[in-house]
């Protein structure tokens, strides 16, 4: 390698702009094994501190979809518009969301991935569907979008490998929280899974990875500058998350709230945030610009059961068992259920809803390694928001296994703030940033 590993290093350290073609050899070298993990530590701790210009990360982003297999969906002529969510508690929003937008003409094709830590992960939540596969190859990937519309699979071995070994680096070496890596990460792997539209869900809020509407507006900008640098239309949301999204929390649970969301009922709050997700998607993929006729559009295909059409021809393409959507009892939830009652009348005053995502893990619902075992089966039901009204008898369900049972809730009971006097809701919808 004729790439002066070090010298790069010092050019970024004294905050320097590292060219594009650097980037590549360097990113190169790392997959390949020819740059030494220390000195892609040394990288990454000196891009946390100084930062990158918007040409610069998407240089690097680049370089990360160049390192392995990209879907080229080119054939479709379609609108082809995605979203993706930073991480949240409760979030099942892209199981309503990809159907939903599909029913309007547009192709979604989503590559998701697994949970981690507090967030819950849309393919742990799909496995809780008899029969589904997310594993399927390119060829099927494309043809399924061409004919349903939508499709949600998991990574490849070789689908921008160069995230993956970059984000094990970033973990350990304490730079996950830098905007211009997290922008990279993301970018990347939307891209490279062939969308030219993307809606950014930053989540921002206690349940979030972003805690404040600073770092999650300072990610909303970057996400959005970088992705039109990449010459692709980005947009952004900064959603709630210092409540859980909906109510259900886990995985099967999850699924079944999302379906009941998909016939027309379900929680307003997760309703109302996908409506305005998809609404965004129309507006950015020019499919449906004016807002009014985008929510009744939309609204109309949740209440009339079109969506559910396309959520079950979906679920069908992928292997999964379409009596899912009538016969509850097929996505398996334990029965299971410990109360755990409030214990004081009050108004709800705030919620640390990072700590009810980890106490869902406890019971087994996530995990917080690569290495623990998903239970699909457990997890948590909240039905309250701040600002609610409860009574010392009012309680939040546990969905069990025995599992974690009482560490788990202690954790709930610690984590939500009841107090006398009345506090105003809580926005859905924080700020909005456009391309």
């Amino acid at each position: 390698m004729s790439l002066n590993i070090p010298e790069l290093i010092r050019r970024k350290r004294n905050g320097e702009e590292i060219p594009a073609e650097e980037l590549e050899q360097l990113i190169d070298g790392f997959v390949d094994g020819e740059v030494e993990n220390y000195q892609i530590s040394a990288f990454l701790m000196a891009v946390y501190h100084q930062g990158m210009s918007p040409d610069e990360a998407a240089a690097l982003t680049r370089s990360m979809i160049n390192s392995g297999d990209s879907y080229d969906l080119k054939s479709i002529m379609r609108p082809k518009v995605d979203k993706h969510s930073t991480g949240g508690v409760g979030d099942k929003l892209s199981l309503i969301l990809a159907p939903l937008v599909a029913t309007t003409g547009a192709v979604v094709p989503m590559v998701s991935g697994r949970g981690l830590g507090h967030t819950g992960g849309t393919l742990d939540k799909l496995d809780s569907i008899p029969g589904y596969r997310w594993d399927i190859d390119e060829a099927t990937f494309e043809k399924q979008l061409y004919k349903v519309g939508c499709a949600i699979i998991g990574q490849t071995a070789n689908f921008v490998p160069a995230d993956k070994k970059l984000y094990a680096m970033r973990d350990v070496t304490a730079t996950v929280e830098s905007i211009p890596l997290i922008c990279a990460s993301i970018l990347s792997k939307k891209v490279a899974a062939g969308t030219d539209y993307l809606v950014m869900d930053v989540k921002c809020g206690s349940g979030a990875f972003m805690e404040t509407v600073d770092s999650a507006r300072e990610l909303a900008k970057g996400l959005v500058t970088i992705g039109t640098a990449l010459r692709k239309r980005v947009s952004a949301l900064i959603t709630q998350m210092n409540q859980p999204c909906g109510i259900e929390i886990g995985n099967a649970n999850e699924v079944r709230e999302s379906i009941d969301l998909l016939k027309g009922k379900g929680p307003a709050d997760a309703r109302e945030i996908t409506v305005r997700l998809c609404m965004e998607m129309l507006r950015l993929a020019g499919i449906e610009e004016n807002a009014a006729a985008a929510r009744q559009r939309l609204e109309k295909a949740l209440d009339d059961g079109t969506a559910l059409a396309k959520f079950t021809e979906w679920i069908v393409a992928q292997g999964g068992d379409p009596r899912v959507i009538d016969d509850y009892s097929l996505l398996k939830v334990s029965d299971k259920r410990h109360e755990l009652k409030f214990g004081r009348s009050g108004y709800i005053q705030k919620m640390n809803v990072r700590q009810i995502g980890v106490a869902a893990n406890t019971l087994g619902a996530g995990r917080m390694k690569v290495t623990d075992t998903v239970d699909t089966t457990v997890g948590i039901t909240c039905p309250w928001k701040v600002g609610d009204k409860v009574t010392a008898s009012d309680f939040i369900t546990l969905i069990h296994n025995d599992r974690g049972l009482d560490e788990a809730a202690k954790m709930v009971q610690n984590a939500i703030v009841i107090g006398d006097e009345p506090v105003e809701r809580l926005p859905l919808i924080i700020e909005e940033f456009r391309a």
